[in-house]
């Protein structure tokens, strides 16, 4: 059941949610009104609307509308349409009888032999301008946003477990239907989420205002990030892009530039949708393990705009865990022009495996009250989410009177069931225990226990270390966050402490005040480099075991530090530190010029003023039930920061005067076809005179698990630099190549490939003040090394998704290759769980 939740929680965070629900069915056949035969391929519709359903080759059709209709259409090429009234009928069968009549369609130029639809796709290219959203001004709308995720293909040991047998008998007591095999569809999880959407085109900003929510099941917790993502912002299915996000994967859409190269299409017939005469068009990949979609697109045949897609993710397409996916989207032309989305559906199913229990989220979003072309100003956009104070209080009855569509008799004993089940006490146990596995934290009360993962290890300095700590939660206090820890290692005997105080001064800005004392074991090797630190595999090896030669020191450390965003994307943060640093292993440097008989000392103070700029252009953060924020989607635009540390002397101790200037730039980048490709530009000087514990080590890889954040073949404390350049990048192909291999395409691997290059140097002030012999006692001391002339280079090649899960990458070192310890070759493994 973990495997379970981690499944449902990846779901709801891209967002999916409930499809089309079934409301009144009408049935009947078409026919020529001169001879009675069938007129194949009609299109049926509610006049007015963008409901209708084209008949198949006798004629005949089945329309589901959402709420009872007035009247029904029915037309043809070469036949005039026929509308009949329905209200008050006590059958729901609806013959049609077409008389001739004449339709008039757009000029569309077919070149000799060429498919018909061809020329179509280009009329859509060239009108795109016009037909795309993004080229409005601005926008903005009502949005009604369902999300729905049940269990399905339950297996019967699975199904006899206590909780889904209890939840089953509830479901089955309030009439939910099973599926074509007998199994029962046990709901999980249900919201609904009203709210008004705004977009500006140039530049881009978005904000959603997002009004009530209501949560059913094992819901997440009112305020976390999951429960904010609900809404439109983050379900923007917009196929006017060449690339679809969907599951963190990048999906080509059927109208991208690049059509022709990806996708055949077959021009299936000319019907109406609505009130719009459009051509109905099918579309399919090239190649079926393309990241890409099958199904049909209706374009108009005045405007050729996008009027109408049924897509489904291509059933043999490079994906894991995934089952189906499918998406409908009506638009409707605003008063611009440019196409809005009226009515989107979306279905998701993730399977395991073939035989395990599966999971089914479906999403229906409703879009009203469109408003174009009358943008606000860009300060009105600063916070792209925005949810009201009482959001989740709203009355039980908020959503019967308020929403868009009405729910149907299975909807709405869904919801009861969830409301039941989630009573169940087996139910609020799975929930807890699923907590603690996302978030590594055990809530008792006002406060979380954890991080669990941190409660034990061992290494040859400390041996075996327990810690015990906890955070405040807002039940506790909205503004104030507090996380103490206290650990004890039995081989050193000693206690290390710690406490994060936090203070939210101002939401709006995001105006935080911090304070943290810590008094702990560190290591020379990783410090300054907190965010290459990303892997938690990778970090948990480097702090067990051996860790003499990754320099353990004793570190205490105060800071006081101050941030705010200073405006949309652009953040500042102050801070005051003061750290000693008592190092575990022969150390010294010289407090004067170097000469005979000059002191020296094993331990040093620093006091710093620290600033930090951050840019990231349209970044949306999205602030969680822990008073923290979190970055949501994919970095378009470079990331950039920049650090500026100041040294002060003399004060609180400190022992030096320096200064440390480091810039980082990281950016995810789409290459079409060739996959994504992630970048990370790294540089810094130190223009002082100071320990090599405060110059800049890189962070080597002597564990056997890959990390991108660091140079996997490089050693611990290998290569240290006062002044720096460092490019990484990573590419991911997805699919590219492997999939047109014909025994290895049905593997499903992936290929990537990585690069690491730095350039470093070490001023000879540097190497003085840091001697490679004790000038007391005599005998070598643990020194450092710098690079040359020439750059340190790896480079790597990998598959990735072997059996779904693993990675393995192969690396070469380039350069450096006869320094002592050096690894030329390296096979590094990792793990990720990736669609």
């Amino acid at each position: 059941m973990k495997f379970v939740y981690l499944l449902l929680a990846l779901v709801l965070l891209v967002g999916v949610g409930p499809a089309w629900a079934q409301r009144v069915v009408f049935t009947g056949r078409v026919t020529e009104a001169a001879n009675g035969k069938p007129v194949p391929f009609a299109s049926v519709f509610v006049p007015g609307s963008g409901q209708g359903a084209t008949a198949d080759e006798d004629g005949r059709y089945q329309l589901t509308v959402p709420d009872p209709v007035d009247s029904l259409a029915a037309s043809a090429i070469g036949f005039g349409t026929v509308r009949k009234r329905v209200s008050g009928l006590a059958s729901h069968t609806v013959n049609f009888a077409l008389g001739a009549g004449s339709v008039s369609l757009g000029e569309v130029v077919v070149r000799p032999r060429e498919n018909p639809a061809y020329a179509i796709l280009r009329r859509v290219q060239e009108h795109k301008p016009r037909n795309n959203k993004r080229n409005l001004t601005a926008f903005e709308f009502d949005s009604y946003s369902r999300t729905e995720v049940a269990l399905n293909n339950l297996p019967d040991q699975v199904s006899r477990r206590k909780l889904l047998r209890q939840m089953t008998q509830v479901a089955d007591s309030m009439g939910l239907p099973r599926d074509a095999q007998g199994k029962p569809v046990v709901p999980f999880f249900a919201s609904e989420v009203l709210s008004r959407f705004y977009q500006n085109n140039q530049p881009l900003r978005k904000r959603e205002e997002i009004r009530r929510t209501q949560l059913h099941g094992a819901a997440p917790r009112e305020g976390s990030v999951t429960s904010q993502i609900l809404g439109s912002s983050f379900q923007d299915w917009d196929f006017y892009l060449n690339w679809q996000q969907l599951l963190g994967k990048d999906f080509i859409s059927p109208i991208a530039d690049g059509w022709k190269f990806t996708y055949e299409y077959d021009l299936q017939d000319s019907v109406f949708v609505g009130q719009d005469f459009c051509y109905k068009i099918g579309v399919k990949p090239r190649r079926p393990q393309d990241l890409a979609f099958v199904g049909t697109i209706w374009i108009n045949t005045e405007t050729y705009a996008l009027r109408r897609v049924d897509l489904v993710v291509s059933p043999e397409a490079n994906l894991n865990f995934v089952e189906q996916v499918q998406v409908k989207q009506d638009l409707v032309a605003s008063a611009a022009g440019a196409g809005l989305p009226r009515r989107t559906a979306v279905v998701i199913g993730i399977k395991p495996t073939k035989g395990s229990t599966g999971i089914l989220a479906r999403l229906t979003i409703v879009n009203t009250n469109f408003d174009v072309n009358h943008p606000k100003p860009l300060a009105f956009y600063d916070r792209p989410l925005e949810t009201a104070a009482d959001a989740f209080d709203g009355p039980k009855d908020f959503f019967e009177k308020n929403r868009p569509d009405s729910l149907s008799r299975e909807e709405q004993a869904t919801l009861m069931v969830l409301d039941s089940v989630r009573q169940l006490p087996a139910m609020r146990n799975l929930l807890e225990v699923a907590d603690i596995a996302v978030n590594g934290y055990y809530r008792a009360g006002k406060i979380d226990w954890g991080p669990i993962l941190t409660a034990y290890s061992f290494n040859n300095i400390e041996g075996n270390r327990f810690r015990v700590g906890f955070r405040t939660t807002p039940e506790f206090s909205r503004d104030w966050l507090l996380r103490p820890y206290l650990a004890y290692g039995t081989r050193d005997g000693r206690f290390k402490y710690g406490l994060r105080v936090q203070r939210i001064l101002d939401r709006r800005h995001w105006t935080v005040l911090n304070f943290e004392h810590r008094n702990d074991l560190d290591q020379v090797a990783l410090l300054d480099n907190d965010y290459a630190l990303e892997n938690p595999l990778f970090e948990a090896s480097a702090r067990l075991g051996n860790i003499t030669s990754s320099r353990p020191l004793r570190r205490n450390l105060t800071t006081v530090a101050l941030q705010t965003d200073l405006f949309r994307g652009f953040t500042q943060r102050v801070m005051l530190r003061r750290q000693s640093f008592d190092p575990l292993y022969p150390f010294a440097y010289y407090t004067q010029e170097q000469r005979p008989g000059a002191p020296t000392d094993d331990h040093f103070t620093l006091s710093e003023v620290v600033v930090e700029s951050r840019y990231a252009r349209d970044e949306v953060l999205v602030p969680n039930n822990q008073n923290r924020r979190t970055a949501i989607g994919l970095k378009r635009w470079p990331v950039f920061t920049v650090r500026y540390t100041l040294g002060v002397d003399n004060l609180l101790g400190s022992d030096f005067r320096y200064q440390k200037l480091n810039v980082l730039i990281d950016q995810s980048i789409r290459l079409g076809q060739v996959g994504r490709t992630d970048y990370r530009l790294d540089a810094g000087i130190i223009p002082s005179t100071v320990p090599y514990p405060l110059l800049k080590s890189h962070l080597g890889n002597q564990s056997p698990f890959y990390n991108s954040g660091a140079f996997n073949l490089m050693r611990y404390f290998e290569f240290v630099s006062d002044r720096y350049v460092s490019f990484r990048f990573e590419n991911q192909f997805d699919g590219f190549l492997l999939n047109s291999i014909p025994a290895i395409k049905q593997l499903n691997w992936r290929l990537v490939a990585t690069g690491n290059v730095l350039w470093g140097s070490v001023s000879d002030a540097n190497r003085r003040i840091n001697p490679t012999e004790d000038p007391v006692n005599g005998g070598p001391l643990p020194t450092f090394q710098s690079l040359g002339r020439a750059p340190y280079a790896e480079v790597g090649y990998g598959i990735e998704n072997i059996l779904r899960v693993a990675r393995v990458d192969f690396l070469h070192r380039l350069t450096y290759r006869n320094s002592p310890g050096a690894r030329t070759f390296g096979v590094k493994v990792s793990f990720q769980f990736k669609l």
